[in-house]
């Protein structure tokens, strides 16, 4: 008989949310939460950069699942195509 594990499921201390359409003249963003909370919008990576060390979170590594998620995208989509 084996044992089956759960798999392993990070919980990121910030998230970085599908992008939304701005408003007309405006260019689209993205939803942020930190420790589960809504914290904003960000345009750019440097905004979500921004936003973590604002709130003491240094992020040295934006693909490690434990630090940051991106849901809905990358950290590459930042427009609608």
């Amino acid at each position: 008989m084996t044992e089956q594990s759960a798999p392993y499921i990070s919980h990121p201390r910030v998230m970085v949310l599908g992008l939304c359409p701005g408003k007309p003249g405006e260019p689209p963003f993205r939803i942020l939460e930190i420790d589960g909370q809504v914290v904003g919008s960000a345009t750019s990576i440097t905004d979500v950069l921004e936003a973590a060390a604002s709130h003491g979170i240094t992020i040295h590594d934006l693909d490690d699942p434990d630090m940051v998620r991106f849901v809905g995208g990358d950290k590459y989509t930042w427009t609608l195509h």
